[in-house]
């Protein structure tokens, strides 16, 4: 058989005709978004069932089959099980997602569960949700590499794009994808945590700022957001070190070289995001402090007119008693005098209370 005279198109089970670059409100979940066979890094033909695409690289003995899932159901994921050979565990994790990022070997085929996250923009001072999370999950096999999708902001089409742009780097088989799909998820984490460290900055200077209205529950969704961030992306440090480091595992040393560099971008990003976890709890506390040490002005100031009030009430009171002998009670300028000792203490009182910043 010719290598370069495509197989006839086909639609596999739930193909929807779009390609992976397809915005997802246009193409229904839970599918096969694109799959594709590849020799000596070269994208041969498309649009075939993937039992044919696994069918054409076990009769070539070369090259491997690119199946990509999107949120897959039970059947079609019993299927492609079936189909790849795929144990019956990992399968069900494909299914179910809401895992941990982990590494697993099953006789030759690796699977690969890494979570993916998104920044949403949002103003400074909003309780709202900063990071968006999903999954990502690859198998790979001598043959093959399955990637299974979780989430609608987790999109490989760029992925595939480059890889294909770069026969080279392909031509390394199905540990080039898992590579590429690895360092495309660190890459988004190393933007998210870039994008989130402006948030901190802002925070900080709004904490410090005198006079500016803060709103301690901001900062407590910041640091929520971020333990959210931290519990995504911390667990995969494990599964990328032995990708990098264990020499029995079925990848090329040249793929083993490239995953050393993701996971030194992985511990820079586990390392700063641990630095935001420290930084909004000091935040915390400046803040409440700040709040106390206002609480703290506005009773002094409500205890300083408190106490200027209770003068002429106290002197009201006592000329309110109905006695007859009192202290110029039938002087003619009586009233007049006791007016002017009123606001008399009152001016004293608040000229001691001024000077001493308690006004």
């Amino acid at each position: 058989m010719s290598t370069n005279s495509p197989l006839p198109s086909f639609r596999w089970p739930g193909w929807t005709g779009a390609r992976q670059d397809t915005p997802l409100p246009a193409r229904r979940a839970g599918r096969v978004v694109d799959c594709a066979v590849y020799v000596d890094g070269q994208r041969l033909w498309d649009r075939s069932t993937y039992k044919n695409a696994l069918d054409e690289v076990r009769e070539r003995r070369e090259g491997f089959v690119w199946l990509g899932l999107l949120e897959p159901g039970k059947e079609l994921m019993a299927d492609v099980a079936q189909t790849f050979g795929l144990h019956a565990l990992a399968a069900e994790d494909a299914v179910q997602a809401h895992q941990r990022p982990k590494l697993e070997r099953y006789d030759d085929i690796l699977f690969l569960v890494l979570r993916t996250v998104q920044y949403l923009e949002h103003e400074l001072n909003t309780v709202v949700e900063i990071v968006d999370t999903g999954e990502i999950m690859v198998f790979a096999g001598p043959d093959f590499v399955i990637t299974v999708r979780h989430g609608e902001h987790s999109g490989l089409a760029g992925v595939r794009k480059d890889l294909e742009a770069d026969p080279k780097q392909l031509a390394l088989g199905p540990g080039a994808v898992l590579h590429a799909v690895a360092d495309h998820v660190v890459d988004s984490y190393v933007t998210v945590t870039s994008a989130i460290e402006e948030d901190v900055d802002a925070m900080e200077e709004e904490v410090f700022t005198p006079a500016n209205k803060l709103q301690i529950e901001a900062i407590y969704q910041l640091k929520r957001e971020v333990v959210e961030l931290r519990r995504a992306v911390k667990p995969a440090q494990l599964p990328l070190q032995v990708l990098a480091n264990d020499t029995t595992l079925p990848l090329p040393k040249e793929i083993r070289r490239y995953m050393r560099d993701v996971t030194d971008h992985h511990t820079a990003v586990t390392e700063q995001i641990i630095d935001f976890n420290e930084s909004l709890s000091a935040l915390i506390n400046a803040a409440l402090a700040k709040v106390s040490v206002q609480q703290n002005t506005d009773m002094r100031k409500i205890s300083a007119w408190a106490a200027m009030a209770a003068v002429p009430t106290m002197i009201a009171g006592i000329y309110g008693m109905n006695f007859d002998f009192m202290p110029e009670l039938k002087w003619p300028y009586g009233y007049p005098l006791v007016i002017c000792v009123m606001l008399l203490l009152c001016t004293v009182l608040y000229a001691n209370f001024h000077r001493n910043k308690w006004l």
